[in-house]
């Protein structure tokens, strides 16, 4: 497959406005906006709609995700609001059935925290947090070692992502499911920050559900989200009971048949109104797209980018996690004492660099519509406020 180029053509991005800010928001394709737009107009002609526009979008929508994700059913996808949404699902189907532990990455992000806390509540479990080491040498890979030691005879569902939401850190996930099937414990993934940027192999893998927010590395609109749930989940109970998640519910006529019976595997996880006519077409768009892009290519074109301006940034003093166990869209970089960093928030808004800042430390998250312009205006603010503070 070619290698990858710069495909900054394709968004509407402003040559003075460094964006590196992928995991807060992706920016939408141009070409999604006239989806959008002539989606909406058709909305002014109800008559217009046909049985088909409720069902074949989402069915194309679910099969061109689980191509992306590589798995071989596309029934096992779920169309969903947020993620919270989908780990809800999960949530709701879960008996500790006798074992006590939830395990969690300290500073998970929230949704994937109140759920299990809850859980934890109700059914006298205990959340097992996973602090992430104090040390920074080779401190994804302790978190790693730390996270396969707490998972034991009592571990009834580890929850997390394959990158950390704030600073990258990558978890091997091949290795925790391997153990999580030897204690017969759930592995629910949190593919927010990384699926549509990294790739993933859900056949390979086998977790119990995946679930993935659309409008950051998938580049889809807000209010989307996707979720793969695997046989564990086949006979569970939905959050909620809808007309569409039904057998036989293309048959509009026969509605008041009420039907008992669910659509198979996931699609009775999946949201009322799931056939949104404005954002789906929209999200079945950003994900073709990417398809096209392919998450290998991706990260190959982010560490072709990165490649020297990380040095430069270690050079000043600012802590990096080890390239064997950091994604390439998305990276921390942790300042030390000789940054202001007041300052390096005026620099940033004053060049128009967007990145989020997390504590002490800076979460970087660049595409494939970012240039080797937009890495050196980063490195030049950091530069600009180490230099006034060291000299």
């Amino acid at each position: 497959m070619p290698k990858l180029t710069c495909q900054k053509h394709l968004f509407d991005l402003p040559d003075d406005v460094t964006y590196l800010n992928c995991a807060y928001q992706g920016p939408l394709l141009k070409h999604l906006e006239k989806i959008g737009f002539d989606a909406i107009s058709k909305r002014k002609r109800p008559y217009q709609y046909t049985v088909d526009d409720f069902f074949e979008p989402v069915k194309r929508l679910q099969k061109i995700f689980a191509k992306l994700i590589n798995c071989t059913d596309y029934q096992r996808i779920a169309i969903i609001p947020s993620v919270s949404y989908g780990l809800a699902n999960v949530v709701n189907n879960i008996s500790l059935a006798g074992k006590k532990s939830i395990v969690l990455l300290e500073e998970q992000f929230p949704s994937n925290y109140y759920h299990w806390k809850r859980l934890a509540k109700e059914q006298g479990g205990l959340l097992k947090i996973v602090e992430a080491p104090n040390d920074y040498s080779n401190r994804a890979q302790n978190w790693n070692e730390r996270l396969l030691e707490a998972i034991d005879e009592q571990t009834a569902v580890v929850s997390l992502g394959n990158v950390h939401w704030a600073d990258g850190s990558l978890i091997d996930l091949e290795t925790v499911r391997d153990k999580t099937k030897h204690f017969g414990a759930l592995m629910i993934i949190d593919g927010t920050q990384s699926v549509g940027a990294l790739p993933i192999d859900v056949d390979r893998l086998k977790p119990d559900a995946l679930i993935c927010a659309g409008y950051k590395w998938l580049l889809g609109p807000y209010g989307t989200a996707l979720a793969y749930y695997g046989p564990a989940f086949d006979n569970g109970k939905p959050i909620e009971e809808n007309w569409i998640n039904r057998l036989n519910s293309e048959d509009f006529q026969g509605l008041v048949n009420y039907q008992d019976q669910y659509k198979p595997k996931a699609a009775r996880y999946s949201v009322g109104q799931n056939s949104n006519f404005f954002l789906v077409p929209m999200l079945n768009g950003a994900i073709e797209q990417i398809y096209e892009f392919q998450p290998a290519r991706i990260q190959k074109y982010c560490k072709e980018l990165t490649n020297g301006y990380l040095e430069k940034l270690q050079n000043m003093g600012c802590w990096i996690e080890n390239e064997a166990f950091r994604s390439n869209h998305l990276f921390g970089i942790r300042l030390n004492d000789s940054f202001d960093f007041e300052a390096l928030k005026k620099e940033f808004a004053k060049n128009q660099v967007h990145v989020s800042l997390r504590g002490d430390s800076i979460r970087v998250a660049p595409n494939v519509y970012n240039t080797t312009q937009d890495m050196e205006q980063l490195v030049n603010c950091l530069e600009a406020v180490h230099f006034k503070k060291v000299f």
